[in-house]
């Protein structure tokens, strides 16, 4: 009996030093903070992986994750600086920085995510209430919305820097236009597209005039050079037909010789046509050659 009862002994002072070892001991993972908590207060925060020790029965484990972690912002709507409403859609990338001021701040992950959606807000809002709607909705310069993402990013991170909390980044998903003036925003955005399309046809059709009246005054300068150049052969020509005239008319010989080659051209020209009669009169000199009576 007495030997079963020393047996229930140990065997109860086993499972007790079981027990206590194991609550005695954790283990942190590779991408989790882990604080070890006593009486609510945290006496000690680690993120080395591995086994680590804890008094049992009184220090309890509160693990965080230390990998950057994405919250996603409902859609809000702000007001710009016209008074224009517009409708934010935003997520926040995020990670635990500070582990002892993340637990007496927050205390949890769903916590810090409320926080987060209410800065962001805020931070959304006091930007938006200073940029027009123009400046938001802007298709010529789009690095532009780069500071819009920059500033948001910087505001949230400073603002949350207490919490034992960094933000990585800030990104908007989408701007939307809340129907109510979505209408309008499109139709004057069509309108100005109109107006550069009208601006642009008038600049062309400017230039165009430029090309067809700078072509057409080529065009009159060459005709107009043509038309002196042509009267000025024309005028040499005269000018050598009447000296062909002149050499052929200066001495008697020459010109009965002239008149001769003449009259052979006129004979030969009225018997290309076919004919084969020639009438001449007496007193012809064609006449007097060809019947061999012509004074010498």
């Amino acid at each position: 009996m007495k030997k079963k009862a020393i047996g229930i002994t140990l065997a109860v002072i086993v499972i007790a030093l079981v027990i206590v070892g194991s609550s005695g001991v954790y283990t942190v993972k590779e991408n989790e903070y882990a604080c070890t908590v006593r009486f609510s207060k945290i006496i000690n925060t680690t993120n080395d992986a591995g086994l680590h020790f804890k008094v049992p029965f009184i220090d309890t484990i509160k693990v965080f994750p230390k990998a950057t972690m994405l919250y996603d912002i409902s859609p809000s709507e702000v007001t710009t600086l016209d008074k224009q409403n517009m409708t934010v859609d935003s997520y926040v990338m995020w990670k635990i920085s500070d582990p002892l001021k993340f637990y007496q701040s927050l205390g949890t992950v769903s916590s810090a995510e409320q926080r987060l959606d209410a800065i962001t807000y805020n931070a959304f809002k006091n930007l938006m209430s200073k940029l027009a709607q123009s400046d938001i909705i802007n298709e010529e310069d789009a690095s532009a919305r780069n500071d819009i993402y920059s500033t948001i990013t910087a505001n949230v991170a400073e603002a949350t820097e207490s919490y034992g909390i960094s933000v990585v980044d800030v990104k908007i998903k989408r701007f939307d236009l809340p129907m109510s003036n979505e209408n309008a925003v499109y139709g004057r955005m069509i309108s100005e597209r109109n107006q550069m399309a009208e601006k642009y046809t008038a600049d062309g059709d400017y230039e165009a005039a430029l090309i067809v009246n700078d072509v057409d005054k080529q065009v009159n300068i060459i005709i107009s050079n043509a038309e002196a150049q042509a009267a000025l052969l024309e005028a040499e020509g005269e000018a050598a037909y009447m000296q062909m005239l002149n050499e052929a008319y200066n001495s008697e010989d020459k010109k009965d010789f002239y008149e001769f080659t003449l009259a052979l051209d006129a004979l030969k020209a009225s018997l290309a046509n076919g004919e084969s009669t020639v009438i001449l009169s007496s007193d012809s000199p064609l006449a007097q050659i060809l019947l061999g009576s012509l004074e010498k």
